[in-house]
């Protein structure tokens, strides 16, 4: 899904309420780093002289670069009720048509992510982040009964959203 049907384009003016980059936590990139420098070294032992270097020059930026791609989503909420909306990611809410927002903390997350999650719901999830907030979707148009999106910081999101 990469926009809500009833999206307003000029809704993201002005400074951000709220506004969160779901990065992967900083000491992945040193097990990363360890698995490229691995799957280098095997390329290593095969070419001797300079192309003996290639399976580093490549396996590090790759898997720095899978990190940085996993990261690079954003959830940010813009306006006010009127004419604001909500991004996470590529798709966009509009704020008027959000109703009850629930926070569901790490411990009940696995519950809601799978028996009690609607096949139709829209998901932002990382694995990596502990809480998701459950965001009721009140558009007579859209399919989408809620959306569940992953954040740090559930209770900013829950003020920004009202």
């Amino acid at each position: 899904m990469s926009e809500h049907p009833s999206a307003t384009p000029s809704a993201t003016s002005g400074t951000p309420r709220f506004d969160e980059r779901l990065s992967v936590p900083l000491w992945w990139y040193l097990p990363a780093v360890g698995l490229a420098v691995l799957l280098g070294a095997e390329i290593h032992m095969g070419y001797p002289g300079v192309r003996s270097w290639i399976g580093y020059a490549i396996t590090i930026p790759l898997c720095i670069g899978a990190l940085v791609w996993l990261g690079h989503v954003r959830v940010r909420v813009t306006g006010d009720k009127a004419d604001g909306e909500l991004r996470a990611g590529a798709a966009r809410l509009p704020l008027r048509f959000v109703g009850h927002v629930d926070v569901v903390p790490r411990e009940g997350k696995q519950e809601a992510l799978g028996p009690e999650l609607d096949p139709t719901a829209f998901l932002m999830h990382r694995a990596w982040i502990g809480p998701v907030v459950r965001i009721e979707v009140t558009d007579p148009g859209s399919d989408t009964p809620y959306w569940i999106v992953s954040t740090r910081d559930p209770d900013a999101l829950v003020k920004a959203l009202r």
